[in-house]
């Protein structure tokens, strides 16, 4: 049980994550009505960007300020040459330009900073908690606590913040921590029946699953279309 619920917490911890990813989503759909699957590359960009000035001797402080200055400006080129252009449009369509424009940003994030990986020292070690391990026996990792602690802030300044769609939002919170847990579950314990790298694909499964049953969402209400 002890190494269980060691794997859980480590689980959650990503959850806390995911869950700010999910909000993303969330918060983009409510203000636009466009679902955009450009968000993950964006971050890449933006995280290309930091470490890329980082590297090349600007300060902590200074890089994020100008990373989210570029990170503006590419969303306000996206909004006028790419998303204005296709207001009106079917929501499919609104829907394959994003997709598009995910190859666009990453290639251009690569052309900008190359391609070769990059490293960034933030002073938290990838170590267990002291105190933790001596008084239950788990390892908790240090930099796992502090991202999740971060991530968790965030969220819940989000929450506050959109208060009116808070029903969207707790929606949102809870599948990242339900993906979390159990995606480090299913490869301890069902990864050794199918060979491990079950954590790669498990959350789709999960995912597919559980929109068969429940499509509206987490606490969405269910809407029936009378023709």
């Amino acid at each position: 049980m002890q190494f269980f619920f060691e794997v859980l917490i480590g689980g959650l911890l990503s959850g806390i994550m995911y869950s700010l990813v999910a909000l993303g989503f969330v918060l983009i759909y409510k203000a636009s009505g466009v679902f955009n699957f450009a968000q993950g590359a964006m971050v890449f960009f933006a995280a290309l960007t930091f470490v890329g000035l980082h590297e090349h001797g600007v300060p902590f402080a200074l890089a994020v300020v100008i990373t989210l200055g570029a990170m503006i400006v590419l969303g306000l080129l996206i909004e006028r040459i790419v998303l204005r252009r296709l207001v009106n449009q079917p929501p499919i369509t609104l829907f394959m330009a994003t997709i598009g424009l995910t190859f666009v940003i990453e290639g251009l994030a690569q052309l900008l900073w190359g391609s070769q990986p990059h490293n960034l020292e933030l002073g938290i070690q990838d170590e267990p908690i002291t105190w933790i391990t001596e008084t239950s026996g788990m390892n908790v990792s240090k930099f796992d606590f502090a991202s999740a602690g971060i991530a968790a802030l965030l969220v819940v300044s989000l929450g506050l913040f959109f208060s009116r769609t808070r029903i969207g939002l707790p929606g949102a919170i809870v599948g990242g921590l339900i993906i979390g847990a159990s995606e480090k579950l299913a490869e301890v314990y069902l990864g050794p029946f199918v060979g491990g790298g079950i954590e790669g694909w498990f959350p789709y499964v999960l995912a597919l699953l559980f929109l068969l049953v429940r499509p509206e969402g987490l606490f969405g209400e269910r809407h029936i279309d009378r023709v």
